[in-house]
Formats: structure tokens, C-alpha cells, sequence
């Protein structure tokens, strides 16, 4: 059993690592399309820390991924040095901040974020709490926007360019590479580095998960006044699931603006928020693998689905908007699954139920 149990994860991590340099051969598209996909995976876990664990309803988690990003484009751009002559004077070739700065940055700024966000809803659940959240994303994105006047920090709705890449060892990853005869392009080399931070999240979640504080938090998710009764510090317990779960948004924001080069509000819209939840639910709350593949669909399944609604425009003689029909498509494939599984594609499995009875 164990042999076949460290075979399939072999095969597995085989898979992984061979992925995008099969994907190369159908277009770098396709690549993009999978490094896109765990960034999301790295957001979804780190909301079902907060909404699966917690129990804690956040429909304002796009927040923490912009103020990543927004963090490594002031890090690893000109902006600054063009709009500040002090700034410019003590950084004349530019800051260009450093991976290894950077992650630890995105941690700390987005847990404190987190924590902020935490403090004056810790009394609120349910719906209240949803809408509190919601609000707080639609705040941060709403100042993002407007931050070009008086003094321009975030450049605005025009957003911020330039962003350098991500240098490790002195391996640029935006450059193509030849690493053992093999052709690499810059989005594989870039798939590699989310993989990797992916893989350390999904070790930090289950250790979380079967820690105290893991347990103590879904304490709190089942009965909070049970869980406060048998000594559990509900107020800390809450303040450290909001600043766990941000900090992984965080690193993904951060990476996602060394990804794209350019970071502009518009990214981190209410329906990136909606989206995030829709990935936890879909896949099954509070279960690690159900909400890889919850991420993995949904943010495949758009870029997926542009191959069906092109044709069928074309069938109608452009009568329909390929955008929308996607967007239609997707919900419907949504709306029947959680029909179909109510608890999500791939739900936690429900302890106890099958132990044999005493008579």
C-alpha cells in the first residue's frame, strides 16, 4: 500500500513538472492558462482559511491580493522614482526589490491587512459579515483607483508598468531559456516558481489543518459559543485566521504583478472576489484537494470555453457576444454541479459515519 501510495505521488509530480513543457508545443497560451490557474489555487487556499476553517464569510479577499501586488509594482518600478526627486535621489538606477525581500514583504503588509480587517468585525458572522468584507475589498480597490491625486502613489486607473521581472540565482525568468537542450519559454519558467510556492502552501494548510489552531478554528466554525466555553480565545483565533489567509494573498498578488508587468485596479474587481469563493465552495469546504481542483476549473474553464463560444457566435452569424455566452456557460456549469453536489466536487469526508456501530 505504501509502495502504490508514493508511485502515484511520484507520477504525480512527474506529471506536474512535464505539464508545461507539453503545453509549449500547443502555444505559450496554454502555459499562461496553467500558471494563471495556480496562482488561483495558492488564493483559494489561502480564503478556506478564513471561509472553511474559520467559518468566517470573506467576500473582500481580493483585497489582500491587490495590496501585494500593489506592493511589488512601488518595489520594482520607476513610478516612484518619477513622481518623488528624494526617492529618485536615494534609488538613482531604481529599487528592484529582490524575490527574497519581496515574499516576506507580502506576507507581513497582507496578514497586517488581514488583521485590520479582522479587528472591527469580529463580532459579526453570516451575512453581516459577508457584506462588511465586500465592502472593504470594493474600499481598497476604490482608493487604488483615486491614489494619483494629490500625490500619485499607484498612478490611478492608468495602474503601474514596468514591473521587473523575477531574477532567481541570476535567472531572469522573463527571458527564454536552454536548459538541457530543452527550449523554455518565459511563462514555463514562471510555472515552475508558482508551483513550487504553491506546493509550500498546500505543506503550511495541512499542517495547519491538523494543528490546534487548525482544530480550534473549525471549532469555532461549528459553534462559537461552544468553542468559547471550553477556553478557546475566539477573538485571536479569528485575528490569526484573517492575517493566515491574507498572507497567502499576498505572495500571489506580489507574484502576479511580476507575472504581468503591469498591475492596474481593474484586476481586482468584485467578481475576482465572487470568483475566489465560487472556487472554495465549488470544490468543497475546509477540504485542501477539493479546492485545488474548485481553482483549477474555474479559472481554466474561461479561457477553456473561448473555443466553444467563438464557433457558436459564428453558428449565430455574431448575433450573440462571445464574452457574455461564456460567462452564461459558466454559470450554468456552476448551477448544475452544486445541484448535483451540494457539498462540492470534492468534499471533506464526513468523519464517523462509517466506524462500525456498538451494539
Amino acid at each position: 500500500m505504501k509502495d502504490n501510495k508514493a508511485l502515484k505521488w511520484l507520477c504525480g509530480g512527474l506529471a506536474l513538472l512535464v505539464l508545461p513543457l507539453i503545453l509549449q508545443y500547443f502555444g505559450n497560451a496554454w502555459v499562461r492558462i496553467a500558471d494563471l490557474a495556480l496562482l488561483y489555487v495558492m488564493l483559494a487556499l489561502g480564503l478556506n482559511i478564513v471561509v472553511g476553517y474559520a467559518g468566517l464569510l470573506d467576500l473582500g479577499y481580493v483585497a489582500f491580493y491587490a495590496v501585494g501586488a500593489y506592493m511589488f509594482a512601488l518595489m520594482a518600478s520607476p513610478h516612484l522614482g518619477e513622481t518623488f526627486e528624494w526617492f529618485s535621489a536615494m534609488f538613482p538606477d531604481g529599487m528592484h526589490t529582490s524575490i527574497w525581500l519581496v515574499i516576506p514583504l507580502g506576507v507581513f503588509l497582507a496578514a497586517c491587512t488581514g488583521v485590520l480587517l479582522g479587528l472591527p468585525v469580529l463580532r459579526l458572522r453570516g451575512d453581516y459579515l459577508a457584506i462588511v468584507t465586500l465592502g472593504f475589498g470594493e474600499i481598497i480597490r476604490i482608493f487604488m483607483n483615486n491614489l494619483d491625486q494629490p500625490v500619485n502613489i499607484t498612478n490611478g486607473p492608468k495602474g503601474i508598468g514596468q514591473i521587473d521581472s523575477v531574477k532567481i540565482f541570476g535567472l531572469d525568468l522573463a527571458r527564454r531559456q536552454e536548459i538541457l537542450g530543452f527550449d523554455i519559454a518565459s511563462v514555463t519558467l514562471y510555472y515552475y516558481l508558482f508551483l513550487a510556492l504553491v506546493l509550500i502552501t498546500i505543506l503550511i494548510c495541512y499542517r495547519l489543518q491538523d494543528s490546534r489552531i487548525g482544530r480550534a478554528w473549525m471549532a469555532i466554525r461549528e459553534d462559537e459559543i461552544a468553542a468559547k466555553a471550553m477556553g478557546i480565545n475566539t477573538r485571536n483565533m479569528k485575528l490569526l485566521a484573517f492575517g493566515m489567509g491574507a498572507s497567502f494573498g499576498g505572495v500571489a498578488g506580489s507574484m502576479f504583478g511580476a507575472f504581468q508587468g503591469f498591475v492596474s485596479p481593474e484586476s481586482f474587481s468584485l467578481m475576482e472576489s465572487i470568483m475566489i469563493v465560487a472556487m472554495v465552495v465549488l470544490g468543497g469546504l475546509g477540504h485542501i484537494p477539493g479546492v485545488i481542483l474548485g481553482a483549477v476549473l474555474l479559472s481554466a474553464l474561461p479561457e477553456v470555453l473561448r473555443y466553444v463560444a467563438g464557433p457558436l457566435q459564428q453558428m449565430t452569424d455574431g448575433r450573440l457576444d462571445a464574452s457574455i455566452l461564456r460567462q452564461l456557460l459558466i454559470a450554468l456549469a456552476m448551477i448544475v454541479i452544486m445541484l448535483m453536489r451540494p457539498r462540492g466536487l470534492w468534499p471533506t469526508p464526513e468523519h464517523g459515519k462509517n466506524l462500525p456501530q456498538r451494539s
